[in-house]
């Protein structure tokens, strides 16, 4: 199933995706798809429906019709940074010897094609695709054989980041990483039925129709299931928490020289069977 919310910024609406690519509502069924409409049976009571029997929502989902992020009322969004071997090749960087956990504020958040905001006096600012894993049953000290269980389902994530504030500044990466619209996520939230292996998803990114990103999950270097887990062990995870978990080379900031975003490009990222998103970026 691949459930979003649509709408205006702020009063987006719960609906799903049909087989034609129509948005069908769940207003009727559910408040939002967030908290506990996350959990393992409210997820398979929706995933039960009818969805053919759902009114359908005038407009083209992506063109006339605005998504949200696919997932609200997040509490946490986690992030995984150096977790593709090739990705951590091309900034030099060792494979680390944990997962690296840093944040991405919640005011982060925006929809899929939500315009991107450079922030005031940023000269590096980047891009990165990344598999997002939204929990579902929440817990803490998670094992890792049971880590799945907690997944609610996946989705695309674009980590932008400003590389100069996350590096070369003073304090942890997470001031590089979660300014305003730093975090367009979905267009849906795809159920693990759906997904298939996410062990081998491509999944690309383009700036003004030049391919930068063209990778693949199987580069990831820790695991959907160890991700959960480890997280797991220093904080408890709940329903709507965001884990984003790296992303393969091609970055701007691995070109040779570096090239960042400047105000007027379009990003177009994609996840195979996640969906695509579009954003222009804007200085702000």
């Amino acid at each position: 199933m691949k459930l979003l919310r649509y709408g205006p910024q702020g009063q987006e609406k719960p609906g799903c995706l049909d087989d034609e690519g129509r948005v069908r509502d769940l207003s009727g069924h559910v408040a939002d798809i967030a908290g506990a409409a996350l959990l393992p049976d409210e997820m398979a009571r929706l995933m039960a429906l009818d969805i053919n029997s759902l009114p359908v929502v005038p407009g083209t989902p992506q063109e006339d019709l605005r998504l949200g992020p696919c997932v609200g009322q997040t509490g946490k969004f986690i992030c995984i940074g150096l977790n593709y071997a090739d990705h951590a090749a091309e900034s030099g960087l060792d494979v680390p010897p944990e997962p690296v956990i840093f944040n991405k504020w919640t005011s982060a958040i925006v929809g899929p094609d939500d315009d991107v905001m450079i922030p005031r006096g940023s000269s590096k600012t980047d891009w990165e695709v990344e598999l997002g894993i939204v929990i579902g049953k929440g817990g803490v000290y998670i094992d890792e054989a049971n880590a799945m269980d907690h997944v609610a389902g996946f989705c695309v994530i674009n980590d932008v980041s400003e590389r100069e504030y996350q590096i070369e500044r003073a304090g942890t990466w997470d001031k590089g990483k979660g300014c305003d619209t730093f975090g367009p996520t979905g267009p849906w939230l795809v159920t693990p039925d759906e997904v298939g292996d996410f062990n081998a998803l491509a999944m690309w990114l383009e700036v003004d129709g030049k391919r930068y990103q063209d990778g693949s999950t199987a580069t990831m270097v820790y695991k959907v299931p160890h991700l959960i887990s480890y997280c797991s062990q220093f904080m408890s995870l709940q329903p709507g928490d965001i884990i984003s978990t790296g992303t393969p080379p091609g970055v701007g900031m691995g070109q040779k020289p570096p090239v960042y975003l400047a105000g007027g490009e379009t990003m177009r990222l994609g996840i195979q069977g996640l969906g695509v998103q579009t954003q222009v970026v804007k200085k702000a």
